[in-house]
């Protein structure tokens, strides 16, 4: 029993090794090292409750969350005393969250979106019972920001919420939380929301120049991360900033936990947290600009070596994701790019070397040969 228990596990492992290996169309880091990490393994650990309440369970990393929680706070530029977040389980999670603490808010509000927004959104929208219109996107990705103000114009009398993208799925558009807001003073909105859902770049969108339009300064009430996309984690994670006067309003004591509820979850991952700030400490705010710029040195290798290859070829300003045609099913399948119908793209998160862009191209050319041999 336990030779076919190891050898089930050698052969998951072996398979899983190789896999990673050819990853790259979908946003995961594959540098990290948490092996100084692998002791807690051995505990039940378990961030129930809020974070910053303390439960009568104790085993978990309530202590080192929060600092994770205030690094992004300033990070974010969120104001003094009015911030409150915590460790999710992903981008859909803190999304949840985020039109959540809108609903509670604006309970008779119409939410927007763009429709190149991620689809959970939609999920997570009908989950909530919220009335929702879908805004054209541009070319890019980006939102059109004439059809939101006109879409918006025609239900003036109804309070606002905005469900920003910083890095849609496929191209890594940005939307502008400036521009939104500017819509809000040109039509005379007073009663507004705008969630920035930041799964994909708005780990990173702070060291990008010039700055994205996407945090508190620019007019977000709430943000929403992920954790294993650019900072690397074996669990999928992410994290949800909000205001804390927002937080507040769906807050309520539960005395098994000693504790107030103001999770999408109870019980929480008291692992993530330790991946999360394990990286912040080790890298800090100059070490996570330095990632961001070695992975768009990354990307603007690949954008170049493929050019000759698919003159179609092409990325949003400072963005990661690099879109091509979409390739031979063979190829999609090799390299597990993310696709539609027509195009497909290669992100070049943490732990893509520019051999593998390499070893990508020179199996996009000996495919290209084949088939125009073929034809």
């Amino acid at each position: 029993m336990t030779n076919n228990i190891s050898r089930v596990l050698k052969d998951l492992l072996d398979e899983i090794s190789s896999k990673s290996a050819m990853t790259m169309g979908y946003p995961v880091s594959k540098d990290f090292d948490y092996s100084e990490l692998f002791p807690f393994l051995k505990y039940p650990m378990n961030n129930v409750g809020d974070p910053f309440i303390p439960s009568t369970y104790t085993v978990g990393s309530r202590e080192l969350e929060k600092e994770v929680i205030a690094f992004f706070s300033r990070l974010f530029r969120a104001e003094e005393d009015n911030w409150w977040g915590y460790v999710t389980n992903g981008g859909s999670e803190g999304n949840l969250y985020g039109l959540y603490l809108a609903r509670e808010l604006y309970p008779k509000a119409i939410v927007y979106y763009s429709e190149a927004t991620h689809y959970s959104v939609q999920k997570n929208l009908h989950l909530l019972n919220m009335p929702n219109i879908a805004i054209r996107s541009q070319a890019s990705g980006e939102i059109d920001y004439d059809d939101l103000e006109k879409t918006i114009s025609i239900n003036r009398q109804m309070p606002v919420i905005i469900l920003a993208n910083i890095g849609t799925t496929m191209t890594e558009a940005r939307d502008d939380v400036g521009k939104m807001k500017a819509i809000f003073k040109d039509l005379a909105i007073q009663h507004h929301y705008i969630h920035v859902d930041g799964a994909l770049a708005g780990s990173y969108a702070a060291f990008i120049e010039p700055r994205p339009a996407f945090d508190f300064a620019d007019g977000a009430d709430s943000i929403a991360i992920s954790g294993h996309k650019f900072f690397g984690s074996p669990i999928p994670c992410g994290m949800v900033i909000a205001k804390k006067n927002h937080r507040d309003r769906i807050a309520r004591s539960i005395d098994y936990i000693g504790s107030l509820d103001t999770t999408i979850s109870g019980s929480r991952n008291g692992l993530t947290p330790l991946f999360l700030w394990y990286t912040i400490s080790k890298l800090g705010t100059e070490g996570l600009r330095q990632r961001t710029k070695d992975c768009l040195d990354v990307a603007d290798y690949a954008e170049a070596m493929l050019k000759p290859v698919e003159p179609l070829v092409w990325r949003n300003p400072s963005a990661l994701t690099v879109n091509l045609p979409k390739p031979d099913v063979e190829l999609v399948k090799k390299w597990q790019l993310a696709s539609g119908k027509e195009w497909a793209h290669i992100i070049c998160m943490p732990g893509m070397s520019k051999d593998q862009i390499d070893a990508f191209i020179a199996d996009l050319e000996l495919n290209k040969a084949r088939l125009s041999v073929s034809a």
